[in-house]
């Protein structure tokens, strides 16, 4: 079968009632989150994972995860055209990757020209998000072959370049970035060692044997961690927000916007592609890209539509690009797809290359409900985008009751233990601590997911050779991932000792 006739399954997938449903819902509340300031993706995504898995608690294991991953990568593409809404109206951005939106939408806004700027960032998220998955489709089947190939040796290679690429450029500081990670880690070693069945880390306590659930930390790391953030630090926007007035844009605005959009598209599609460089990055180097090529670079900073309409093309194009080696390596690239992996191992179903082969259905319908969830957002975002506005100004009174209600409740519908409530409470005491000493948690959910896939390859790898740890060098493929994984934290270290500036991600 072609990857046409493959692409056709997926949209008789797609096109299920149910699953039209939880596209919309997804991409609904994804525009919510990203409208929200404070609400990234990470949390709204690691949020919905327990929502998820009561919805789809009646059906088969492959459609309740098609279901659950194509409404919750429909949170994470609607959180990144959610995003600008903010940016633009109130000169806060939404989540990081939205950042760079403010110089110039909130200067539209400014001068009354906030529903162009609005709109263009639609336009420009619609089109980036088509463009990436028209280059998802046509890598996915190579990809995913070519990784056939891979044996342990090379895995264990490529999962440390995904951890050693996250951590790099994660937060502001490698160390701690770093610090994490090894954290990460060393959660993932608790509980039955499968190969020896000796306990680690378990202290003789019964509900540890199975390890620590990836559910339970990520919704109360990045969820209730953002609560007590909210609520400890008074955290309240006080902005003014700008009014919209005409939403449509002109032809001039399409005319100046068309090429920042394509350039902004295939940019932002390749550096998603990059374990670890994210929308965040794809945005900003959008933004300096635009800049350098604009006949008036003198405009941008006050209100020049390609400021906008490029990083909003680049980093709605990221979040697809970013698919790519989730679904064909198995090696998420960023903190939100390592949330997206951690759903799936939970319905037994592992992202890499076997999963186009063995859950077409999974692989497929995702891809093809990404178009549909595209069309969605440009559909809702154009003509209700006062709405979503309107969002901004939901009260926090009334926001985080419902996030803290959702936490435990979904938490205790999949878990069914009292333990994981204290854990997750204790998870969100961590997670406010952490990122209010500027620890990155990123790296950590992602050790978290890939601690035992690295472990697992790593003894694979080494019972072929007996034992010689030659193996992961004397292999090319291995070797060339090895010291790509090196240069990765190398690089940006020595850059910073030359008194360089490194451009940070994070969005995780």
């Amino acid at each position: 079968m072609n990857t046409l006739q493959f692409l056709m399954d997926g949209f008789s997938i797609a096109f299920q009632w149910q699953n039209i449903l939880f596209a919309f819902a997804g991409v609904l509340i994804g525009t919510a989150v990203g409208v929200l300031p404070g609400i990234g993706p990470m949390s709204g995504v690691a949020l919905l994972i327990p929502v998820t898995a009561t919805l789809t608690a009646g059906l088969p294991t492959e459609a309740a995860a098609a279901s659950s991953i194509i409404l919750l990568a429909g949170v994470y593409y609607g959180a990144m055209y959610g995003g600008s809404t903010t940016s633009i109206l109130l000169n806060t951005p939404g989540e990081s990757s939205s950042v760079v939106t403010t110089l110039d939408g909130y200067q539209m806004a400014k001068q009354g020209r906030a529903g162009a700027a609005l709109s263009i960032a639609a336009i420009g998220s619609f089109a980036a998000g088509i463009i990436s998955l028209i280059g998802l489709v046509l890598l996915a089947e190579p990809l995913s072959n070519i990784a056939l190939e891979f044996g342990p040796a090379e895995y264990f290679s490529l999962m440390l370049l995904g951890l050693a690429a996250v951590s790099g450029l994660a937060g502001k500081s490698m160390t701690k970035a770093l610090m994490m990670t090894v954290f990460g880690l060393m959660l993932g070693t608790i509980g039955i060692d499968a190969v020896s069945g000796i306990a680690r880390f378990t202290y003789d306590i019964p509900v540890l044997y199975s390890g620590l659930e990836f559910l339970t930390i990520a919704v109360g790391l990045f969820a209730l961690g953002e609560v007590f953030k909210t609520v400890l630090e008074r955290d309240h926007e006080d902005g003014t927000m700008a009014k919209i007035g005409r939403i449509l844009p002109t032809r001039q605005d399409l005319k100046d916007s068309a090429a920042p959009i394509m350039r902004g598209s295939l940019l932002g599609f390749f550096i998603g592609v990059l374990p670890g460089a994210g929308a965040t990055l794809a945005s900003f180097f959008s933004y300096i890209g635009e800049k350098k090529f604009s006949k008036n670079p003198e405009q941008f900073g006050k209100g020049a539509i390609a400021g906008v309409a490029g990083p909003e093309s680049a980093n709605n194009a990221a979040s697809g690009g970013a698919m790519i080696p989730l679904l064909t390596l198995g090696i998420p690239g960023s903190g939100t797809t390592a949330i997206l992996m951690g759903a799936l191992i939970m319905y037994n179903i592992q992202p890499g290359p076997l999963l186009f082969e063995d859950h077409p259905e999974v692989a497929w319908g995702l891809i093809a409900s990404m178009f549909v969830g595209n069309l969605m957002l440009l559909i809702l975002n154009m003509p209700l985008v006062k709405v979503f506005a309107k969002i901004i100004q939901t009260p926090k009174k009334y926001l985080l009751p419902i996030i803290i209600a959702i936490s435990f409740f979904g938490v205790y519908a999949v878990q069914y233990t009292t333990f994981d409530l204290y854990l997750l409470l204790a998870c969100g005491v961590l997670g406010y601590l952490l990122t209010k000493n500027d620890f990155p948690v990123a790296p950590l959910v992602l050790a978290l997911v890939l601690g035992p896939m690295i472990e697992n390859n790593m003894r694979r790898a080494l019972t072929i050779s007996n034992g010689e740890f030659s193996i992961f060098v004397s292999n090319p493929i291995s070797l060339v991932l090895l010291i790509v994984a090196a240069a990765w934290l190398l690089v940006p270290l020595l850059l910073k000792l030359k008194g360089r500036s490194v451009v940070l991600n994070e969005e995780g």
